[in-house]
C-alpha cells in the first residue's frame, strides 16, 4: 500500500541529494518517477533540483495554477509512474497536498515530499502545515548547528545579522540562511566571530 512521506529538515541537511538518490534508485530498476519542484525555487535554474554538493537533475516545474493530480494523470498516459518525488514541498499550497493525497489513495502510488518545516520566523509554511496534517510518514533529516547540536531552526541573514521579519518566501542559499539549534536561534548567534 502506497504512502505519503514528508521528509523535512533545516537547510543543508541533504534533502535534495536524498531525492536525487531515490529517483536514481527507482530509475536504475526500470521504474518511472515523476519529479517535481515549485517554480518559485529557481536558484539553480527553473525546473532544476540541485544539491549544494553539485549533483542535479531536471524536474517538472509546478506553480499555484497547476494541478499535480492532472499532471500525474497525463504522465501516466505516456508510461506508468511508480513514484512521485517533490523537492521544496514547503512552497506547495493546500490544493497541491490534496492532489498528493489522491495520488497515494486513488492510484496507489507512493509520494515522497522533501522540504523545510518552519521558516526563518519559526512559523510553518502552508505546504509544511498540510504535509504534517496528511502525511502517512513524517521523517526528519538531521543536520547540525555551528555548536554541534541538532539544528531545528532556519535563520535569515541580512548584512551579516539575523532578521526575524520580512516576506516569508525569499529564495536564497548559504549567503542568506543558516541552520541553528533552538538555543543559538534565540540568542541570534549565527556562529561567526
Amino acid at each position: 500500500m502506497a504512502q505519503l512521506y514528508y521528509r523535512y529538515s533545516t537547510m543543508n541537511a541533504g534533502k535534495s541529494i536524498e531525492l536525487i538518490k531515490v529517483a536514481h534508485n527507482y530509475e536504475e530498476r526500470g521504474k518511472n518517477v515523476l519529479v517535481l519542484i515549485p517554480s518559485v525555487d529557481n536558484r539553480y535554474g527553473a525546473g532544476r533540483i540541485t544539491s549544494r554538493i553539485g549533483i542535479s537533475r531536471e524536474a517538472t516545474k509546478i506553480d499555484d495554477r497547476i494541478s499535480i493530480l492532472e499532471l500525474f494523470k497525463d504522465a501516466q498516459k505516456e508510461k506508468p509512474i511508480h513514484c512521485v518525488l517533490i523537492d521544496e514541498c514547503q512552497f506547495l499550497k493546500k490544493q497541491h497536498i490534496m492532489d498528493l493525497v489522491r495520488i497515494v489513495d486513488e492510484y496507489d502510488t507512493p509520494v515522497l515530499a522533501y522540504g523545510l518545516k518552519n521558516d526563518f520566523r519559526n512559523e510553518l509554511f502552508e505546504g509544511s502545515y498540510y504535509m504534517l496534517v496528511y502525511a502517512d510518514k513524517i521523517e526528519e533529516i538531521k543536520t547540525i548547528c555551528h555548536c554541534g547540536r541538532k539544528a531545528t531552526m532556519v535563520a535569515r541573514i541580512v548584512e551579516g545579522k539575523m532578521v526575524r521579519s520580512g516576506e516569508q518566501i525569499v529564495i536564497g542559499g548559504n549567503e542568506m540562511y543558516v541552520s541553528l539549534c533552538r538555543k543559538h536561534y534565540h540568542l541570534e548567534d549565527i556562529g561567526e566571530e
